[in-house]
């Protein structure tokens, strides 16, 4: 079975080879929100070991290897490495989905309108427009995975994952 996949269309400046910003609808926009909800043991797990930035990866393996001896009674390991998700949102998820949204390349979010995008283009000091390109993207299981890892070590997020910048 086949995982869903999230369309994204982002904005890219053909000169720095950076994305300006992403039109995202609300499927994009709650599965960046639904990354805050993670516990660390979660997001360690989903990464594993070998995409884990920094020692998080070596301490979740220790906790795997200690024997249950070592814990308390009614805690235990899984505990520590299956924890439960503090909240889910009902079917509804965390954003209305009338609403076009700009997610720009450090995953700040903000509703869309042309006046907004027309800003960002004079923030970036754009000054061709036949410098930008526009480029749909889909997001599947492996692009979000490396969207969580690269949030965690960079500013361009998606410069980053989509462009290999």
């Amino acid at each position: 079975m086949a995982t869903p996949k999230v369309t994204l269309k982002l904005l890219i400046n053909k000169k720095t080879n950076k994305v300006l910003f992403a039109e995202a609808g609300k499927d994009f926009v709650d599965f960046l929100f639904t990354l805050l909800s993670f516990p660390l043991g979660t997001v360690i797990k989903l990464l594993s070991k070998n995409r884990m930035v920094g020692c998080l990866g070596n301490l979740y393996q220790s906790i795997e290897e200690l024997g249950d001896a070592f814990f308390q009674p009614k805690i235990g390991k899984a505990t520590v490495l299956n924890p439960k998700i503090p909240f889910r949102p009902s079917e509804g998820g965390f954003v209305k989905g009338v609403i076009t949204y700009m997610v720009m390349d450090n995953l700040e979010v903000k509703p869309m309108s042309t006046i907004s995008s027309i800003t960002m283009l004079n923030k970036f000091n754009v000054q061709e427009v036949g410098a930008l390109e526009e480029k749909v993207i889909e997001l599947g299981m492996d692009e979000g995975l490396n969207l969580l890892k690269a949030s965690l070590q960079s500013q361009t997020v998606l410069t980053n994952v989509f462009l290999g910048a």
